[in-house]
């Protein structure tokens, strides 16, 4: 059976779903292609049901701060509520009915299935061959990965689908990976009662951060009661009974009822016939321009491209691969300033460099740094204040070029720094405006007078 379209878009996770609904509403023959859930993995185990859980348990933080500062207080954490929100509110059951609805009311045609590039020019979908006469799009995102662990693939570990699907907790977790993903959920869960040990194989959280985001975090978990373990490289995995252990470099083990998985995640190109228009299918990431494009007819987008494994990177590349199919004048992706938040508490926010980063380009750095706690919001905030504002400056130029906003409101904070990156606004500038006090945002003014120094 042969189809035939405009554009076909393989994988219709958010950036997929996005270009896909463009071009069908810019009047295109389009044809979105998915094996699993139209939306991908944001709106279902990612973005938005993790965010709920995130949100429930600061509600459960925030009440046993208000001992010294608002009277008394108690609270008794039911994780009921919290996946019955996650199945009613957020996925409907998993079930991506209306999404599949939103995209054929703009024009789209839908197949389920796993598509795969037969050569320049067709895709095939089960026994469909599917013949697009502009484009193709790959938009097939990532899954978690497994590290090659002995044993590890031989008891029932969790990945973060597993986490967010879950009704009933454990009394306890060991997180193998200390990233956004596993910290994010072990704070969560260790807030709702559950035990919870981080393991991670280098020598700080957080690892694709300053090194004072991870300081930061790895204080507050462990105040809260989570094992924090650094520098730990795990040699095997066994089960025993109802406990899996970690058994570690140096003799020592962990083990909990539970084991998350939050190593990474990686792209599959083999499974998307790659090799049949040229590109190496064992490379990590789609390489793509700056318009998007892989191979003359064919486009990517999203977290398959290595630019940035997040909704926001995947819907702007989105934008700039459909105007380049619809043959408009657009302009290159540009990552200079892109923001990412991990959403623990204290929220860690960042943009563009690091330090380490700018200094190993060759840049003139200069750093300031102010404690949001000594700030006069942060002394107000009191209870749940820790946080930094850290500015990273080009001082050649006189413009930041990266920046990290930690704190209560670090993802909110992180906007205007994200602007000044983006525009290169002058530091000198940034020095002129006004901050309204007493706000977070005003620790960015204590910043920028640390740079002069």
């Amino acid at each position: 059976m042969t189809e035939r379209a405009d554009v076909v878009v393989v994988g219709m996770g958010p950036g997929g779903e996005d270009l896909a609904g463009r071009l069908a509403e810019a009047g295109l023959d389009v044809i979105g292609v998915d094996s699993g859930l139209v939306g991908g993995e944001c709106p279902y185990w990612g973005c938005v049901p993790s965010k709920m859980m995130i949100r429930a348990a600061n509600l459960v933080a925030e009440t046993r701060r208000v001992p010294g500062m608002a009277g008394a207080s108690t609270v008794q954490p039911s994780w009921e509520p919290v996946g019955r929100r996650i199945r009613d509110e957020a996925t409907d059951n998993w079930d991506d009915r209306v999404a599949v609805e939103r995209f054929e009311s703009k024009g789209g045609r839908f197949l389920r299935g796993a598509g795969r590039l037969a050569g320049p020019g067709r895709v095939t979908v089960g026994d469909i061959d599917v013949e697009p006469g502009r484009a193709v799009v790959l938009a097939t995102g990532t899954h978690a990965t497994v590290p090659p662990i002995e044993g590890l693939r031989d008891v029932p570990y969790w990945t973060n689908r597993d986490a967010i699907e879950v009704t009933e907790l454990p009394s306890s977790i060991v997180v193998l990976g200390g990233g956004a993903i596993g910290l994010e959920l072990g704070q969560v869960f260790r807030r709702f009662g559950v035990e919870i040990t981080v393991v991670e194989a280098l020598d700080r959280l957080l690892a694709g951060e300053e090194p004072e985001a991870g300081a930061l975090l790895a204080e507050v978990l462990e105040r809260e009661g989570v094992s924090v373990r650094t520098s730990a490289k795990v040699t095997r995995v066994t089960q025993d009974g109802s406990a899996i252990a970690l058994h570690l470099d140096g003799g020592s083990r962990v083990a909990g009822e539970r084991l998350l998985v939050a190593t990474g995640r990686a792209a599959d190109l083999g499974a998307l016939g790659v090799d049949s228009i040229g590109v190496d299918p064992s490379a990590r990431w789609l390489p793509v321009d700056d318009h998007l494009r892989v191979a003359p007819g064919v486009w990517a987008v999203g977290d398959i491209t290595g630019a940035g494994a997040f909704t926001h990177v995947s819907m702007y590349q989105a934008a700039i691969a459909a105007d380049d199919i619809l043959g408009r004048d657009v302009a290159p992706a540009d990552y200079k300033a892109l923001p990412r938040v991990t959403f623990t508490d204290p929220e860690v926010g960042s943009v563009g460099l690091g330090e380490a980063a700018a200094r190993e380009r060759g840049l003139d750095v200069r750093v300031g740094v102010a404690q949001v706690p000594s700030s006069a919001r942060g002394w107000i905030h009191k209870a749940g204040n820790e946080g930094f504002i850290k500015l990273v400056e080009d001082a050649g130029r006189g413009v930041l070029v990266g920046a990290t906003s930690a704190g209560p409101t670090g993802g909110e904070v992180l906007g205007l720094l994200a602007l000044a990156v983006h525009a290169e606004v002058p530091t000198a500038h940034l020095r002129r405006m006004i901050f309204a006090y007493p706000t977070i945002h005003r620790c960015v003014e204590d910043a920028l007078r640390a740079l002069s120094h």
